[in-house]
């Protein structure tokens, strides 16, 4: 039987298809290197710091956590994307977020409040893991422990990140000045502490910054040889994989000229938009279908690896969501009412991320079209791209648009659109024609990889929720998500 109707002349291959501190120990070895990573097991207690191994083990446990299904492995990325319009729900689990996709999450929601566990798991455990090389810091060498300290303040910086743009009022609102996050800063391994009220958005962003830009200087160049295709660089932090993210948190804060001054470390200033940072080198790859085919490439900048032993878990897959895993999720392709990024004039039929990276699934009666950038089949083993490089550009991209050269700005657009519709040509006239075809393309690039709903929080823009069936803006009490019951239970300072 025939299941799938590819849109392209191509023959394509498809894959078939707690608390706020959780008091657990600290991580333990990957059992092959760094990309069977166990989050959840343990050390001998008092031995975590004992050889150099261990202390390796540890770091390379901080990213497991951070990589977990129920985090950055999966759930973030649903849930910021089902929250809008680009997708139409078809199973109502709410295991796979139902509750997220209609707006009907409130702060008993068992789903979020897991993600929120676990992202406060991992910023404890990187906590823990400062407090303890910091007692042990004679067990590796001196430019090591600075490495490894480096590595930790991202995880920290990332999962704030995380948090923030989830359950706080985007920055650009009242430029942070709304209640936030309770930031946790130092290792918990009781209750004795947990009192702790909110800091303000602003705050917490300061934090991010601040861990972002020290593990800029302490981090390595590269690990091995200076490609994106050694699987270290891609999987563990280097000094670009902080500068790119420092490109999202600055445009996330409308600090248009800070993004341009950390894109500039990365990227040329003219065509052909290659990466000129020292270190690991990027570029766009010449076919989008390619940059999901292979899990390490040029173009990807930061992910969270899975193997068959080391999977994220069958309902926090992204396959599983969109594509023949479970179908849970399908491309809403209405042309009237509330509609997707899918028949916008912008996204045209012969694009390459149509024909290629979408599908219609003929193996149910509804024929929807899914999406193909997750294709694994159980155990679903798709590493899950964190940062790429096509998304920095289009950072620069908007920022140029917003406060600088608005011929890079084009540029820029034309180059992440051309790769996937060469005949394709910007034929704005204003800067607010430029901005929109900027945040038309981060739709359509960005498509599936968890962007969509922060991307409206960061403009102050109303949730066109598919869900819902209704426009949901800053004041309704459904914008943000609230802070989980478990959580202000048993922090008696919110």
């Amino acid at each position: 039987m025939k299941i799938f109707d590819i849109h392209s002349k191509k023959k394509y291959v498809v894959r078939l298809a707690l608390l706020s501190i959780p008091f657990a120990p600290m991580l333990t070895s990957c059992e092959k290197e760094f990309l069977d990573a166990q989050p959840e097991l343990t050390l001998l207690e008092g031995k975590n710091f004992d050889t150099p191994d261990l202390v390796l083990a540890q770091v390379n446990g901080l990213y497991a956590s951070m990589k977990h299904g129920r985090f950055l492995g999966g759930r973030y990325q649903a849930y910021n994307d089902i929250r809008a319009e680009e997708f139409i729900n078809r199973t109502a689990n709410n295991v796979t977020g139902y509750s997220i996709w209609n707006q009907t999450a409130g702060a008993d929601e068992n789903y979020t409040t897991d993600l929120w566990s676990r992202a406060y798991l991992t910023i404890n455990r990187v906590n823990t893991f400062l407090k303890g090389l910091e007692e042990n810091s004679d067990k590796v060498d001196d430019a090591l422990e600075a490495q490894y300290r480096a590595e930790a303040k991202f995880i920290r910086a990332m999962s704030y990140l995380s948090l923030v743009q989830m359950f706080a009022k985007p920055y650009v609102l009242d430029n942070g000045a709304s209640p936030g996050l309770p930031l946790r800063l130092n290792a918990e391994s009781n209750t004795e502490n947990n009192s702790l009220k909110r800091s303000t958005v602003a705050e917490v962003y300061a934090q991010i910054l601040k861990d972002l830009n020290e593990a800029e200087v302490d981090l390595p160049a590269r690990y091995g040889t200076g490609t994106a295709n050694n699987a270290l660089n891609v999987t563990r932090a280097q000094k670009n994989t902080v500068i790119a993210l420092k490109t999202r948190v600055y445009l996330v804060m409308g600090r248009y000229a800070d993004v341009i001054t950390e894109g500039n470390k990365l990227v040329s200033s003219t065509a052909p938009n290659t990466s000129i940072a020292e270190g690991v080198k990027y570029q766009l790859l010449p076919d989008p279908a390619s940059v999901f085919a292979t899990d390490v490439n040029q173009e990807i900048i930061f992910a969270a690896p899975f193997t068959e032993t080391d999977a994220p878990g069958t309902q926090n897959q992204l396959g599983y969501y969109y594509n023949a895993g479970n179908i849970e999720y399908y491309f809403n392709t209405n042309t009237t009412g509330i509609q997707g990024i899918y028949n916008n004039p912008q996204f045209e039929a012969d694009d390459k991320r149509k024909t290629d990276l979408t599908a219609v699934y003929t193996g149910l009666s509804s024929k929807p079209v899914i999406s193909l950038k997750y294709s694994a089949v159980s155990p679903y083993t798709d590493w899950v791209p964190l940062i790429r490089y096509a998304e920095v550009l289009l950072n620069i991209a908007e920022a140029e648009a917003e406060v600088g050269d608005q011929v890079r700005a084009i540029a820029l657009l034309q180059a992440v659109h051309n790769r996937s519709d060469a005949t394709w040509l910007y034929t704005g006239v204003t800067k607010q024609d430029l901005v929109n075809a900027i945040l038309t393309e981060r739709r359509i690039e960005l498509l599936g990889e968890g962007f969509r709903t922060n991307d409206l929080f960061r403009k102050g823009l109303p949730i066109n929720s598919r869900g819902a069936g209704a426009s949901i803006d800053a004041t309704d009490s459904r914008y943000v998500l609230p802070i989980p019951t478990s959580e202000t239970t048993t922090n008696p300072g919110l």
